[in-house]
């Protein structure tokens, strides 16, 4: 991905050299300090293509397009965040369950906050993604994400949709934050949602 978004930036007219230094390469189980936040890769469970219309090459995509094929771009990842005030957050990206869940999330970085994708199909379900966040990586606090579907109208949770099954399968075990356009929520070094929230 690292040449992919480099070529992508100068094409939209970012120096190659701005470019080059913005853009840097992490690979599963590496790490990297941004200021105080330090991010680490985890694997996921997920194919990563890029789709015809992210080629260049225009007649490459159109050929891709013709096929009906994507272009491989490497393995996707979930990440850690680390902060300088100990909030430790595990963003899941689009994955169905893996063992690193509770090993490396878990038990070497000690997650307290988790982001879960919710969606389905292409990632866990509401139900599936409520069952790792319990019993693999049991952080204090879970925001449920990319549910692909309108969650909630006037800040409120609509019902019978994917981010309802999920705040029902979790059943009360840890709070679950729902993000909602325009609300910023802030975490102490715990996980303990203390604004926004």
């Amino acid at each position: 991905m690292r040449a992919y978004l480099r070529t992508r930036m100068v094409n939209a007219g970012v120096d190659k050299k701005k470019a080059k230094k913005l853009v840097k390469r992490l690979r599963p189980g590496g790490k990297m300090k941004f200021g105080g936040v330090t991010v680490a890769t985890i694997a996921t469970e997920h194919a990563n293509g890029a789709n015809a219309p992210f080629v260049i090459d225009k007649d490459l995509a159109k050929s891709l397009k013709k096929s009906g094929l994507t272009v491989y771009v490497g393995p996707d990842s979930g990440f850690i965040l680390k902060f300088s005030n100990g909030l430790t957050v595990y963003l899941s990206a689009d994955t169905g369950h893996i063992s690193d869940m509770d090993t490396i999330v878990r038990r070497y970085y000690k997650a307290n906050l988790a982001v879960m994708n919710i969606g389905d199909v292409n990632t866990m379900g509401p139900e599936e993604a409520a069952w790792a966040t319990k019993k693999l990586i049991k952080p204090a606090a879970v925001i449920p994400s990319h549910a692909n579907e309108q969650s909630t109208k006037g800040g409120k949770v609509i019902a019978g949709t994917k981010l309802e099954k999920f705040i029902k399968h979790m059943g009360g075990a840890m709070p679950v934050h729902i993000p909602l356009t325009e609300r910023t929520m802030e975490f102490d070094g715990s996980g303990k949602c203390v604004k926004g929230c």
